[in-house]
């Protein structure tokens, strides 16, 4: 089984000061195992990564909320997921792994516990792909309860998926930008179909990740500046229905990036300082804290 890195283990705090109620919207924790064991059929085998950890590093950048994303190394067992939101039941939310017969009444009960939404994987490297109907009877359960599912998906396969996912009765909320690499340039098709499906008034997407798309990687003067044009292309076409996110502790990336320095990238994104207080503030409180 394949294993992966632990977190940075000395992050450093940023330049850039986020503003007053903040959130990253992409974070996950593991363990710890002891009370809450990996599943045995996960694709890749982590270190732990326990809340206390991820609550250091949130008070280190100047994080307020965030929104606990399960991990698929703990499957549909959401336990250390919910024990992490209920650590700050007001400030944190999360998005569930689910099983396909899920019932009305677990989900109520997962909403009541700060859950607010579902994700799904089509990246075939993290296992089989998720089941348009499996994906579709279960957001018909959610809708009563405002949620929205959460694709991991890469911007080249939208088009393939497109219409499954705009016809959906949720919002859909598209991973790590989709991942469209830097080394393919500004104008690859990948992007554009990205930006596309942006359109639909019903999807948003997370600026998390730069370090899965930079082509240079920490070799840069700033590490991943070269992503930040990119960001810039989405906010420019959704600036409403983006978040932002850190995804700490950093699954399955080339290489762990300084969560320090991805808050210090942020500025780089846009030179408009209201739609980075729409991106860090408002649009996380529409998706996450509606009720």
């Amino acid at each position: 089984m394949k294993s992966v890195p632990p977190p940075h283990p000395h992050p450093s705090k940023p330049a850039y000061a986020l503003p007053p109620g903040s959130c990253d919207a992409h974070v996950h924790v593991y363990g710890p195992v002891a009370r809450f064991p990996y599943a045995a059929d996960r694709a890749y085998d982590p270190p732990e990564a326990p809340i206390e950890r991820l609550q250091a590093l949130h008070h280190l950048l100047g994080v307020e909320r965030a929104v606990i994303v399960q991990a698929t190394v703990h499957g549909t067992d959401n336990r250390a997921m919910l024990d992490a939101i209920a650590r700050a039941p007001d400030r944190y939310r999360g998005v569930a792994l689910v099983a396909r017969d899920v019932s009305a009444g677990e989900l109520r009960q997962l909403h009541a516990q700060g859950v607010r939404g579902v994700r799904y994987n089509f990246m075939p490297h993290l296992g089989k792909s998720a089941d348009p109907d499996e994906v579709r009877a279960v957001a018909e359960r959610i809708a009563p309860l405002g949620w929205h599912v959460q694709v991991h998906v890469t911007a080249a396969h939208l088009p393939a998926i497109r219409g499954f996912l705009e016809s959906l009765p949720v919002p859909f909320v598209i991973d790590h930008m989709g991942r469209p690499m830097v080394e393919d340039g500004l104008e690859q098709p990948a992007l554009a179909a990205l930006l596309d499906v942006l359109r639909h008034g019903r999807a948003w997407v997370k600026i998390s990740g730069p370090e899965r798309i930079s082509a240079r990687l920490s070799a840069q003067a700033q590490p991943y500046a070269d992503a930040a044009p990119f960001v810039r292309r989405i906010l420019d076409a959704a600036p409403d229905r983006t978040v932002w996110g850190t995804d700490w502790p950093h699954p399955n990336v080339r290489e762990i990036p300084d969560d320090g320095k991805l808050v210090e990238l942020l500025p780089r994104y846009t030179d408009d300082a209201a739609v980075l207080q729409r991106v860090l503030v408002e649009n996380p409180a529409r998706l996450y804290w509606y009720d």
